[in-house]
This record gives C-alpha cells, sequence and structure tokens, in this order.
C-alpha cells in the first residue's frame, strides 16, 4: 500500500468521523429542541419521544441495533459490514455530543422558526454529504430502503422516497401542517447540499455545437477563448446529411459572451449545452489566469 494511498485512507476516516459529529450535533442542537423531523431513524425517534415519551437516543440505539440484525439475516454480511461502522457510530456520537450541544444550546439565541429550520437543512445536508462523499453511511433508514428495494422490487431512489414521504406524513400527523412544511423544507435544502458536495458546484459549462460556420466557430475558439475543442462526425437523420459536430468546454463567466460571439458568427447556430462539474487534462489556460498575468 502506497503512502498516498494511506494518506487518502486516513483523510477518508477522518473525515467520516467529523461529518457523523456534525450529524450528531444537528441532530441534539437543532432537531430534538424543536421537534424537526427529517427522515430515518432521527425523524422516528422525534415522533415517537412525542407520542409515547420515549428517550430518543436511546431508540436510535435500539432501532440501529435491531436493523443491524435485520441486515445481516436479510441482505447478508457485506452490505451490512459496509454500515456496520456508520450505524454504531452515529448513536454513539448523539451521546458523546449531548454535554457540548446542552452548552451550545443555553448560549444559542435564535428564535426564528425560519432560520431555525434554514441552518437544520443546512447542516444537515453538509453533514450527510461529507459521510457519503466518503463512501459511508449512517445504516438505520438506509437498510430499511435497501430492505424495501430487494423484497418490492423496486429501486432505492423509489424506496427512499416511499420511506420518506411515510415518515414526513406521520410528522405531520403528530406535530401538524407547520411541522410538515418545516420537514419538507429541511429536505429539499439538505439534498441542494449533498448534491453540491457530492457532485460539486459547476464550474464550467460545456457546448456542443452545430454551425456551417466550422472554420469561423473554431477559430473562436482558439484564438479568443484559447481553448481546445473536440470535433465530433455526425449524421443527420432528417436530412441525411453528414457533418461536425464542435464540443468546447467553456468557464461559466464566459458562458454568455461565447455563445453571443458564435451567434454573431452563425445566426442559425444550434446548441446543446450542460453544466459541466470536472474538466481534467487539456489545455485550459482560461482556468488558470493566476499564472499567465
Amino acid at each position: 500500500m502506497s503512502a498516498k494511498h494511506v494518506e487518502y485512507t486516513v483523510f477518508k476516516g477522518v473525515a467520516f468521523v467529523f461529518g457523523v459529529f456534525l450529524l450528531a450535533m444537528t441532530y441534539n442542537i437543532l432537531l430534538v429542541p424543536n421537534n424537526f423531523v427529517v427522515g430515518g431513524m432521527s425523524g422516528l425517534s422525534i415522533v415517537f419521544k412525542e407520542l409515547f415519551g420515549w428517550n430518543a437516543t436511546l431508540f436510535i440505539y435500539v432501532s440501529h441495533f435491531i436493523l443491524l440484525v435485520l441486515s445481516y439475516f436479510f441482505l447478508g454480511k457485506e452490505v451490512t459490514g459496509n454500515t456496520f461502522i456508520g450505524s454504531a457510530l452515529y448513536p454513539l456520537m448523539i451521546s458523546i455530543t449531548n454535554p457540548i450541544s446542552e452548552f451550545v444550546l443555553e448560549r444559542m439565541d435564535v428564535s426564528e422558526t425560519v432560520v431555525l429550520v434554514c441552518l437544520a437543512g443546512f447542516f444537515y445536508g453538509l453533514a450527510n454529504g461529507i459521510i457519503y462523499k466518503m463512501g459511508f453511511t449512517t445504516g438505520g433508514g438506509d437498510v430499511i430502503m435497501q430492505l424495501v428495494s430487494k423484497y418490492c422490487n423496486m429501486t432505492i431512489a423509489r424506496a427512499n422516497f416511499i420511506y420518506s414521504f411515510v415518515i414526513i406524513a406521520v410528522c405531520g400527523l403528530v406535530f401538524g401542517i407547520s411541522a410538515l412544511i418545516y420537514a419538507v423544507i429541511i429536505l429539499v435544502v439538505s439534498n441542494i447540499i449533498i448534491d453540491k458536495i457530492i457532485v460539486g458546484i459547476s464550474n464550467s459549462k460545456v457546448f456542443f455545437i452545430c454551425t456551417d460556420k466550422l472554420k469561423e466557430v473554431k477559430q473562436i475558439i482558439k484564438e479568443e477563448y484559447e481553448s481546445g475543442h473536440t470535433t465530433l462526425t455526425t449524421k443527420s437523420e432528417f436530412l441525411r446529411r453528414r457533418g461536425e459536430l464542435i464540443m468546447v468546454v467553456v468557464p461559466n463567466r464566459d458562458y454568455y459572451s461565447f455563445k453571443n460571439r458564435i451567434l454573431e458568427v452563425d445566426p442559425n447556430a444550434f446548441f446543446i449545452i450542460n453544466d459541466c462539474y470536472e474538466v481534467g487534462g487539456g489545455k485550459r489556460k482560461h482556468y488558470l489566469p493566476f499564472l499567465y498575468n
């Protein structure tokens, strides 16, 4: 095992523990005190605390243990092994962070519900985004979704939707319509944050350009935007005519100017424009302007 691989493994482990720590802090500081139900065992613990007076932390310990046993018998050793660390660490971290959370709550002077909802959505998404980015989960609801997916013959995404919908619906019945709306907002905000952490923030656009002015467009790309491009051979099924499609990546800051510049040369140019999250290799002088000043 190379030193670089060891460093990356250590980094993943530290980042994962930090993500679980942040998730536990969010649970203790923002979710439980305000009865914000966001799904999973965390959400159900808050619901059962309200209905039956059960200790929320103890509920998470017991439910995670039961789900690990079910995972072992119905999903197999490999799946259970992948979720074991998160399933064990998350309840433990909730207990460890409880004194810290009480200290923070005594000094946190935020009474506006909207602010609390936004904070809950942001930190819940940030924590889960870090955990998923490192290739881990915290078990709990993930095990239920895998069980539903396997034995009800549906995709994980559909199982997740049904599972989240049921918990949010129960939240609305127990805490009222306002709590249901807060739960939806938190889930929407957190999912946006998770996507940005896992996929990244799009810092460029990829253009697919079909034009009759190939020479002029290529010259603009090379000379004015100092970028390379890829030419793809195409065939129009409608016109039964072969041609070329230019693919080029442009930074977000140049999006409008590049698009308008192409339209100046060929007003009838056909565009397909997508977000581009990562570019590797090639000539990317415009991505590193500080090297050329």
